[in-house]
């Protein structure tokens, strides 16, 4: 069942146990959008969380309005339960160590394929200085363009290892971890390439590594959402990519329904569109005042007839949005995962619409 934008009860969230929070979508929908505030709802309540970007857009740095990420992981928000509407944590109670007001922290990091490829082959081959030199040579572009799911595999280890890093008390570095990951249509390939590499590679630290991330990607702590509009192709690309998911034996995740634009008629005015109400229209323009001072009944009717066919126009119109949404969330409905609804920002969304947003996530109980 959906939860919809604005409702004041909020619930327990529904991803308890989940570290790595992989979200994506048809392009858009505002999957970086949703991404940031999905990291900002989970860091609420004394939380780190870390936001992770992998198709080199610098969307995240746009979003929040600062300068372009490094190859490194850094502190780019903090978050309140007030920021985001909510009430304070009370003292005490789980998720509140992170400060007195129950803040948390937002951090990032904007994957460069290039660099990780080089820290993987120091990991793991101990190149040091001459891995600096095939990079020179070229060796690193061709490894990351040519050579099959190289790229792939370097990205989704890297928020794995973010994932299961533990600092020096022993504790998870991050509560958890946030993918803005690629588009729906490539999605389920992106996150299941391990095992690809792994049967190819029967032995040695690429299969070990392999297998150690699909180990994370497969598992509870793993939940992959999918951002999407009430229209019908985002809503089509949503169900595919939630079926290829489940063949895969990933885990689904959450639907995360984007720009929602509130009703402006109800059921029953919608029902009526169809009719001719062109006369009870123009007697309630007339009615309001917008026929001007004049009483007269064919002065109201000239200045309120170039507003009639507008108006209905415009009725019809929106009649047919609100049952073509209504279709779309049916098919929706049917997928039986939790669903959230996130409103539609006339303004657009800035610093203070991510916070909106993420307060609503939080409502909702994706976080």
């Amino acid at each position: 069942m959906a939860r919809t934008p604005g409702q004041a009860a909020r619930r327990d969230p529904d991803w308890e146990g989940v570290r790595l929070h992989v979200v994506s979508g048809k392009g858009g929908t505002g999957k970086t959008t949703v991404a940031a505030a999905l990291a900002l709802a989970l860091a609420a309540e004394g939380r780190r969380t870390l936001l992770i970007e992998v198709e080199g857009r610098q969307g995240i740095a746009e979003l929040f309005g600062i300068a372009a990420l490094p190859y490194e992981e850094r502190r780019i928000a903090s978050v309140t339960p007030a920021q985001l509407g909510l009430p304070a944590v009370p003292a005490g109670s789980a998720g509140s160590a992170g400060s007195a007001t129950g803040g948390g922290e937002v951090h990032a990091l904007a994957i460069d394929t290039e660099q990780a490829l080089l820290e993987y082959l120091d990991m793991f081959y101990k190149l040091g200085r001459a891995g600096k030199a095939l990079q020179k040579v070229g060796f690193v572009d061709f490894a990351t363009t040519i050579a099959p799911g190289v790229r792939d595999v370097l990205l989704t280890g890297k928020a794995c290892e973010a994932a299961r890093r533990k600092g020096p008390d022993g504790r998870r570095r991050y509560d958890a971890v946030v993918m803005d990951a690629p588009p729906t249509g490539r999605i389920t390939r992106f996150l299941n390439v391990n095992s690809e590499v792994a049967g190819l590679a029967r032995f040695g630290p690429i299969h070990t590594q392999a297998q150690a991330v699909m180990r994370v990607l497969k598992s509870p702590e793993t939940a992959v959402h999918l951002v999407t509009l009430l229209e019908e192709m985002p809503v089509q690309e949503t169900v595919d990519g939630f079926a290829e998911l489940r063949e895969a034996g990933l885990p689904t995740g959450g639907v995360l329904v984007n720009m929602v634009r509130p009703p402006v008629l109800d059921a029953a005015a919608v029902a009526a569109v169809d009719g001719d109400h062109r006369e009870e229209v123009a007697l309630a323009l007339g009615e309001a005042g917008l026929g001007g001072r004049s009483r007269k009944p064919e002065t109201v009717r000239a200045a309120v007839e170039p507003l009639l066919d507008p108006l209905l126009e415009q009725a019809r119109e929106h009649a047919e949005r609100v049952e073509l949404e209504r279709e779309q969330r049916a098919d929706l409905q049917r997928l039986k995962l939790p669903t959230y609804e996130l409103p539609l920002l006339g303004e657009g969304v800035d610093l203070g619409g991510l916070y909106r947003l993420a307060g609503e996530l939080k409502r909702q109980g994706a976080a």
